[in-house]
């Protein structure tokens, strides 16, 4: 790279994505193996959604994933974006069986020693919608805690004991915003809550940044390792984890954003063939086919970030998809934890329907 006027120092390679599924398509394993990395794919017993669970299982998985120790679950459903009920319903169905078996499984390893292999009535929940609702691409955390049906309220109101003799959660939410509207971290405020509520599971939801376009919007992400807010656009928070806020915490989160770098990034191989193609051009196209993916990628950064920042890009109609997710999430939760809840009207809301 002598001569070309580009900058050749060394950099990390690294492509903004907070889904564990992406990162491990990124990183180049043994024969399709990385060690210290386990991956399952399967199809949900609704159809319409596909599930990988990548388990990142020691050090040497946590290292060459650059994220920590513990299970992604991810569900892919591409009809979510043409907004059927149908879709929409396969996936709360299929999204509300893995939050049960996440949540037992986290409360069963919890260092209380609770046991139990399915969500229990009663447990108590804080739900935490993170994101800023005046952002529509990060407002998913807070439109999915207006869609959920609180219960929390009614122990003291009808007395201990209310929500566990009718099968129910002991469910609190909270929307804390961002820093930048409250001066105060996210985990900060979580610490006061849990400290009063004393609630035995966290459900973060978060809206995600990904590499790839086609992931907006139809694909959740769920984790037991707890969520580190911002980072997959590179603005690095506190952590929620079972270990900074005493109490396991299972992530939910969608992709919303994909970095600009990142579609050029993905469309390169074109770029390098049409480059290749044309007389005039064909040395510049060997020049960038010779380069490594971590090269090409930084060179697509210095190309365009000085021009444009670290752009991030979202759907045309981001609001109606935040909408829909947030829904969809909502009755997700409210199938793991709430009985019967599929075989009620769709959209139950508010305490009244509890009663």
């Amino acid at each position: 790279m002598k001569n070309s006027g580009i900058k050749t120092e060394k950099r990390e390679f690294q492509v903004r994505t907070d889904l564990a599924l992406e990162q491990r398509e990124c990183v180049p394993g043994d024969g399709g193996e990385i060690a210290g990395v386990s991956l399952r794919e399967w199809t949900g017993e609704q159809s319409l959604v596909k599930l990988s669970e990548v388990r990142i299982l020691d050090g040497r998985g946590a290292e060459a994933m650059g994220k920590p120790q513990g299970t992604y679950l991810t569900l892919e459903a591409p009809q979510l974006a043409k907004r059927g009920e149908e879709c929409q319903e396969a996936v709360s169905r299929e999204l509300a069986i893995q939050i049960q078996r996440l949540s037992a499984s986290l409360l069963k390893h919890h260092r209380t020693g609770r046991e139990g292999n399915e969500a229990e009535a009663g447990i108590r929940i804080l739900a935490v919608g993170l994101g800023n609702h005046l952002v529509t691409p990060d407002s998913l955390g807070p439109e999915t805690i207006g869609n959920l049906q609180m219960t929390r309220h009614l122990e003291s109101q009808m007395g201990p004991g209310f929500c566990s003799e009718r099968g129910l959660p002991v469910l609190s939410g909270i929307v804390p915003g961002v820093m930048a509207q409250t001066g105060m971290e996210t985990a900060e405020i979580l610490k006061g809550i849990i400290r009063e509520t004393r609630p035995q599971l966290v459900i973060a939801i978060d809206a995600l940044a990904a590499r790839s376009i086609r992931r907006l919007g139809t694909t959740i992400q769920l984790t037991d390792t707890g969520i580190h807010p911002g980072s997959g656009v590179g603005n690095h928070r506190h952590s929620l984890t079972e270990e900074s806020l005493g109490v396991p915490v299972l992530a939910i989160g969608v992709p919303t954003v994909v970095g600009a770098a990142a579609i050029v990034h993905d469309t390169v191989n074109t770029m390098i063939q049409a480059l290749a193609d044309s007389r005039e051009t064909r040395g510049m196209g060997e020049f960038v086919r010779d380069m490594g993916p971590e090269e090409q990628y930084s060179l697509i950064r210095e190309l365009l970030e000085p021009e444009f920042g670290s752009l991030y890009v979202t759907p045309p109609d981001i609001d109606q998809t935040i909408k829909q997710l947030g829904d969809t999430i909502s009755q997700g939760i409210h199938g793991a934890f709430f009985p019967s809840v599929f075989s009620e009207a769709p959209g139950c809301k508010g305490a009244d329907s509890v009663i």
